[in-house]
């Protein structure tokens, strides 16, 4: 393979619409078809471009249905790496290829009692970063950040090298706040991955298009592609809710390249990036250059905590009575110090 063809090369955003797995054992038909899904996008988009990196969405694996982390630890976690990501890496081998896993809801020894949301860059040499969110959909989900959490000592942002780029991922609410992936990006990634589960009435459509919006502005913002995977399951699989899909591809200008059509269902869009052209473009450029013009002392607000970290590292099984109560705190401080702004 040329240089030109390590750096210039198809993308697949991958939606899936499978049943939810209410236990471990039913997260392996999830993965059959994912697997069946990448044999798809590489093997039927051979003739217009190679097909080098795939992503999937949130909660691909299993959803967290389930109130309680106590209750998701026995039925739905799994330890990363699994046999799920085993084969994930069977199949990058296979086909030369990356691959951004769809979300699990993990285990860890060293976190007991913890359920993390978490999504893993797999390539040919194996698992090369693993995504941790860092910001739970709140109330809901009752999954830790890794903010929260003392002692806490890996890279709550990272991002992996590869002969394809300089990937990183972050996991749907995450992308709601600029400073996710302005950090990846300060970290040197290229290519930004949305792993998603985006729901309606947010989703890719008007009025709100809340999902097409903010991939376009955190595109255009980093000067970095965004790959976006969102969530096409149906009511009847995902329930409470809808979700509308409309993955899509987006370029560093915020051009969106590709994008499936809203609605649920199991789809996968294709197109073509150039890591060359990115990278001229923040070599060249002296305007419209985000990261390099960020005035970081402009804003105290960010010499203060608003969510504190470190406040679930003893607390016991995590709930969504816990978390609204947590949520109550951090809004009376931040309306606390909106009311000083006022005087």
């Amino acid at each position: 393979m040329t240089a030109d063809s390590s750096l210039r090369y198809g993308v697949a955003a991958c939606q899936v619409d499978q049943p939810n797995p209410e236990s471990r054992r039913e997260i392996y038909r999830s993965t059959d078809r994912m697997i069946e899904m990448i044999d798809m996008a590489v093997t039927g988009y051979r003739p217009f471009t190679d097909v080098r990196l795939i992503a999937f969405p949130e909660f691909a694996h299993a959803a967290p249905i389930y109130p309680t982390a106590n209750s998701l630890l026995a039925k739905l976690t799994v330890p990363i790496p699994n046999e799920h990501t085993e084969r994930y890496v069977a199949k990058a081998r296979e086909l030369g290829i990356y691959i951004q896993t769809g979300s699990f809801l993990e285990e860890d020894p060293k976190w007991p009692g913890k359920v993390f949301n978490a999504t893993c860059l797999v390539g040919p040499e194996g698992i090369l970063s693993k995504y941790r969110k860092v910001n739970p959909w709140i109330p809901w989900e009752v999954h830790a950040s890794p903010h929260d959490l003392d002692g806490y000592d890996e890279e709550l942002f990272p991002v992996a090298a590869t002969p394809i780029g300089r990937i990183g991922a972050a996991i749907c609410y995450d992308w709601i706040f600029p400073e996710p992936l302005r950090q990846l990006t300060a970290n040197g990634a290229e290519i930004l991955v949305r792993v998603s589960a985006y729901m309606d009435p947010w989703g890719a459509t008007p009025p709100m298009d809340w999902w097409t919006v903010v991939n376009r502005c955190r595109a255009l913002e980093n000067t970095a592609y965004v790959v976006g995977a969102n969530q096409g399951a149906s009511l009847c699989h995902y329930a409470p809710f809808s979700w509308p899909g409309g993955s899509m591809i987006v370029d560093f200008e915020g051009r969106i390249l590709a994008q499936a059509d809203p609605g649920p269902g199991e789809k996968i869009v294709v197109t073509t990036i150039d890591l060359r052209a990115l990278r001229h473009e923040r070599r060249r450029r002296s305007a419209h250059l985000g990261l390099a013009h960020l005035r970081s002392e402009a804003y105290p607000m960010y010499k203060r905590s608003y969510f504190p970290s470190g406040r679930l590292t003893e607390a016991g099984n995590q709930t969504f009575e816990m978390n609204e109560k947590l949520i109550a705190e951090a809004r009376s401080a931040a309306g606390s110090e909106q009311a000083e702004g006022l005087k």
